[in-house]
């Protein structure tokens, strides 16, 4: 029998899987679901390259009145409300709990806020005034999500029942508008590049891209402007001082690294003792960056002494306090045998 780790780890694959899908499979997935949702197969299956593309063409067919009703209560939401319930009288509240915990639990943060910040790129590239954000909203609750649904179908895996065709179509392709007679569905990205904390990220180019060229891009999980990241690999410190956006100045002071920035700024020491060097760098309408520079005590094997900057909170007054507050401590508190 499969171990929730080895679920988990499968799903966890899924969610981030990039290139072509399997549009046989998901096709067949597709009917699958209809089937089990007691409906007739849809007449067409129209492929997109993102869902950027999927929803604009959802919006359009169903202005038209090309597609039915939304049939997606039908084909995901109650089923799995019944298999959520089935699992949790079988296992009960502690049991679900527990099987949550070591396989959904383990995906959904990632998965939760990579489906957010696609629909809100959606709606950003759909909604030419304010006022149609409201219609691209509101076309997007029709959306299954496919592989952004791993989280899910992780918990339900080892008895999908009447998921198991909803299960096909994520593990072989994008987000999908199921309707009566039609389905919308949208391909996989073809790349996609987060961080250790599974946020989007990346400094060189789109964090996320689909075929069609519909892309996000990010830095550490922020949303930041394509000409953003392009201006990264020039920046000077006046450059990032007169950044008058505190988010994006934040990305820049990351990106170019606090002790160059330190370094190259002219900043003086706020406090010194024998733990290390305080520092301080004012930002215009922003909380002030606070750095302690400390010395590995242990040598390199070439001799050398490997300099550490610690992020504090910016009130910290001395070097100890700053030390300290990364070990949980007080300043008092804070007495290391040995310094590492």
């Amino acid at each position: 029998m499969t171990t929730a780790l080895e679920t988990t780890a499968r799903w966890r694959a899924v969610a981030a899987e990039t290139g072509a899908a399997d549009r046989a499979a998901a096709e067949a997935g597709i009917q699958l679901a209809y089937w089990q949702a007691g409906l007739p197969a849809p007449e067409r299956v129209i492929w997109t390259g993102s869902p950027l593309e999927a929803a604009a063409t959802a919006m359009r067919m169903v202005a038209q009145g090309e597609t039915g009703r939304c049939v997606r209560d039908a084909v995901r939401t109650r089923p799995w409300a019944a298999e959520r319930q089935r699992r949790h009288t079988a296992l009960g509240p502690v049991g679900w709990a527990e099987r949550w915990a070591l396989t959904g639990g383990q995906l959904w943060d990632a998965t939760a806020s990579l489906a957010d910040r696609i629909r809100t790129g959606v709606v950003e590239a759909l909604a030419e005034e304010p006022e149609d954000a409201a219609a691209v909203r509101l076309v997007l609750l029709d959306a299954v999500l496919g592989q952004q649904d791993a989280a899910w179908l992780a918990a339900f895996d080892d008895e999908a029942g009447t998921l198991e065709g909803v299960s096909a179509v994520a593990r072989n392709a994008g987000w999908w508008w199921p309707y009566e007679r039609v389905v919308v569905i949208a391909e996989r990205p073809v790349e996609l590049h987060r961080d250790e904390a599974g946020r989007l990220d990346r400094g060189d180019g789109p964090a996320l891209t689909f075929p069609d060229g519909f892309a996000l891009y990010a830095w550490r999980g922020m949303p930041v402007p394509a000409a953003f990241l392009a201006g990264l690999a020039g920046l000077t410190p006046d450059r990032i001082r007169t950044e008058e956006n505190a988010e994006l100045r934040r990305v820049m002071l990351e990106y170019y690294g606090y002790d160059r920035y330190l370094a190259e700024s002219g900043a003086r020491p706020l406090a010194r003792d024998e733990t290390g060097i305080l520092w301080r760098i004012d930002l215009a309408d922003d909380e002030s960056v606070a750095m302690v520079e400390v010395v590995n005590s242990t040598p390199e094997p070439d001799g050398t002494h490997r300099t550490y900057w610690l992020r504090v909170p910016p009130a910290t007054t001395t070097a100890r306090e700053g030390v300290a507050w990364t070990f949980g401590l007080d300043a008092e508190g804070y007495a290391p045998e040995r310094q590492t």
